[in-house]
């Protein structure tokens, strides 16, 4: 919610009453303007107006207000022609009913307009219910061992029977490095634009003509299909030859179509160095480009002689991707249709081995790898293993490849997921070689001069504090230097568990301690407000989707009034809370403008978690639909629950084993991504009491537009 008059404060203002305002955004063409706001996600046939005081806004004459376009989500806009506009006017959002009736905003009229703000129509803080659930996790009576997009329209079709308005996906973009199963995990992804092609449908772009090769694939997918958990390997190789004989029985075909050279006009730019990047991966064995004999090194030119030389093998890439392309429209615009919006996840990284850090390696620090701090699930530490951005590069372009990336996923998404969204104000980097997350440091940052350091009480020493200490561990040690600024120096990461800090002097201790909380949590607080706000302005502004962030863990200062000011929705989980004085978060106390959830893909789920705090003891049904309720009761305008979760409530929905529930194990880098729903889509839909008891608690919470 923003500051100022809320809704139902100012019911009965009239036209004439001012107060400075909010919504508009100049576009670099100067004789347009562009007003936007955050309203609601309507009903089929409701729709956001713009009256104002000028002739060209109706003169506050509702007949005569403008209708706005909802591009996606809840965002609303209107171009207006600048010349038409006086210097300063005045203007409201009205809401047009489906039966016509139309509603006022209740604040005072809007001028000055500057930013994106939202609407205040009456009880206009609307609140909505949905579930998390990996498209590999997904599973149909037709589906080929993985769940795919062609699922995604019955999972849409079960959110829609229970009152539920948002399915939140893992990422989907193609992980395809080694072609086995620690390709399973969807964060590391060989490139930021192409789709997976084990997620495409089979049916879909079938059959082949020789019909004992396709009762063999039939055959083949049934019996992955069958298994428990996702056998990744097993399901790429089937999904990899049935596509290669389409692609044989009717790629020409296909390729010479209106549609798909329309797909490939749009995506030429990105779609040529992936195909190149996928054959030469093939070829030489290994995504590591830098053990290719040819093009280790991109260029474009090469990339064009290479296509003339391989055209077959890189045009059967891009058909693969074209299907992929389509078949994720075509699920996006069924669940639109069903009025469900899809969220889409997008990684704070890339891989080192990927399509972007051969072709544009200019914006990242190859040197260097990203993770995260310390915390109660990883005492080590995270080290994700890929590079960090080159935010100075990417800032003299205007970020032109992070906007090309939130563009591609607004043409299959409402709303995403930033993971780790603290990467925009400051990310955690270790450089290579180190593997432990506690040889990193915060980037960018203010590191301490020794000047700094003695002005502080602390007599610094680098032989004694900034090398190793004991058994010549590289972590025993106090400071580590900055690898930029040379001289400059970061306190080490729980640096007081070490046998160097133990064996300091007691007023050493004390001086050490002050100087490494002011570093963790003030001395950069300003700083890294500023970094957030260079970049996510112009980020979150190239789309019109919903934008969510996942904003765990060693959370700055700065961070909450940031996100409140861009209108990005926070992320609250109940056992991970924001106030460190809370063992629990408290769903009742949550902000409107936030993400409520039991659990998220890196936890356990909501049984599990009650066993590890029971002594193993299983949830009792009560238990998990009173935990849920209160989650649904929450302020937050999102209560997204994991698939697991909702079936805690069902006792005939429950598998024995809560562990074989979970996803991922955040500590193990080498987890393998694999869990999928232990029942079929069209089983559960067929399950009326379940559906009717979810459907019911998501009503009678509200949450039901």
């Amino acid at each position: 919610m923003t500051d100022g008059i809320k809704p139902g404060m100012t019911d009965g203002i009239k036209p004439g009453m001012t107060d400075e305002g909010e919504t508009i955004d100049n576009k670099h063409n100067m004789e347009t303007i562009t007003i936007k706001t955050i309203g609601p996600w309507l009903l089929h046939g409701e729709q956001v107006l713009l009256t104002g005081s000028c002739p060209a806004l109706g003169g506050w004459d509702p007949a005569k207000a403008l209708p706005m376009t909802n591009t996606q989500g809840i965002l609303w806009h209107i171009d207006l022609d600048k010349t038409k506009l006086p210097d300063t006017f005045e203007y409201k959002f009205l809401l047009r009913k489906k039966d016509g009736t139309l509603v006022w905003e209740t604040c005072y009229n809007r001028t000055n307009p500057a930013a994106v703000t939202e609407t205040t129509f009456p009880d206009q803080h609307p609140r909505y219910a949905g579930t998390a659930i990996p498209v590999f996790s997904l599973r149909s009576r037709h589906s080929a061992g993985i769940g795919d997009f062609a699922d995604i329209k019955l999972m849409a079709d079960w959110a829609a029977a229970t009152g539920q308005e948002v399915l939140q996906l893992l990422p989907v973009n193609d992980t395809t490095s080694t072609k086995t199963w620690t390709d399973s995990y969807p964060y590391g992804g060989i490139t930021i634009m192409a789709l997976h092609p084990i997620y495409l449908n089979l049916q879909d772009i079938g059959p082949l003509r020789n019909k004992e090769a396709q009762a063999a694939f039939e055959a083949e997918a049934a019996e992955l299909n069958a298994l428990p958990q996702l056998d990744y390997e097993r399901v790429f190789d089937l999904k990899e030859r049935y596509t290669r004989a389409i692609f044989a029985q009717k790629g020409s075909r296909t390729m010479g179509s209106k549609a798909f050279q329309a797909f490939l006009e749009a995506n030429r730019d990105w779609l040529m160095p992936y195909a190149a990047f996928c054959v030469l991966r093939d070829h030489y064995d290994t995504a590591d480009f830098s053990k290719w004999k040819r093009l280790k090194k991109y260029s474009a030119a090469g990339v064009a002689k290479l296509y003339k030389e391989v055209k077959a093998e890189m045009d059967y890439y891009i058909f693969v991707q074209y299907h992929l392309d389509r078949q994720l429209r075509e699920a996006h615009d069924y669940a639109r249709a069903k009025g469900v919006a899809l969220k889409g996840d997008i990684p704070i990284g890339i891989t080192p081995h990927s399509v972007e850090a051969w072709a544009q390696p200019e914006y990242f620090n190859m040197g260097e790898q990203a993770g995260a701090p310390p915390d109660a699930f990883a005492a080590d530490g995270q080290n994700w293993g890929f590079p960090t951005y080159n935010w100075e590069r990417m800032a003299q372009d205007g970020y032109a490849w992070w906007k090309r990336r939130f563009r591609k996923m607004a043409e299959y998404f409402d709303a995403y997921r930033i993971d780790h969204v603290l990467g925009f104000f400051r990310i955690w980097e270790i450089p290579v070689p180190y593997k432990s997350g506690l040889m990193g440091h915060f980037s960018p940052a203010l590191p301490f001069s020794v000047d700094d350091l003695r002005w502080r009480g602390f007599h610094f020493d680098e032989q004694r504090h900034a090398r190793p200490y004991a058994d010549d561990d590289p972590r025993e040690v106090l400071f580590l230097e900055d690898p930029i600024h040379k001289g400059l120096w970061h306190p080490r990461i729980s640096a007081q568990y070490t046998r160097s800090y133990n064996d300091l002097q007691q007023w050493e201790k004390d001086a050490y301690n002050r100087l490494y909380d002011e570093f963790f949590y003030t001395r950069n607080t300003e700083f890294w407000r500023e970094q957030a706000m260079h970049k996510l302005p112009e980020l979150i502004g190239a789309t019109n989707m919903l934008t969510c962030a996942e904003d765990l863990g060693m959370i700055p200062a700065c961070v909450p009034q940031v996100l409140t000011d861009l209108h990005i929705l926070s992320l609250e989980v109940q056992r991970m809370p924001k106030d460190p004085r809370q063992m629990l978060g408290n769903p009742s106390e949550y902000p409107y403008m936030s993400v409520c959830t039991t659990g998220s893909h890196d936890t356990s789920t909501l049984r599990g978690w009650w066993g590890e705090n029971h002594g193993g003891e299983d949830c009792p049904v009560e238990t998990c639909q009173w935990i849920i309720a209160e989650h649904l009761y929450s302020p937050s305008m999102l209560t997204i629950l994991p698939l697991q979760d909702w079936f805690s409530l069902e006792p005939a929905l429950r598998v024995a084993d809560t562990a074989s529930e979970r996803i991922n194990i955040p500590a193990n880098p080498k987890h393998y991504w694999r869990w999928r729903m232990h029942i079929t889509l069209e089983e559960l839909l067929d399950n009326t009491a379940f559906n009717q008891k979810v459907a019911t608690m998501v009503a009678q919470s509200g949450r039901k537009a």
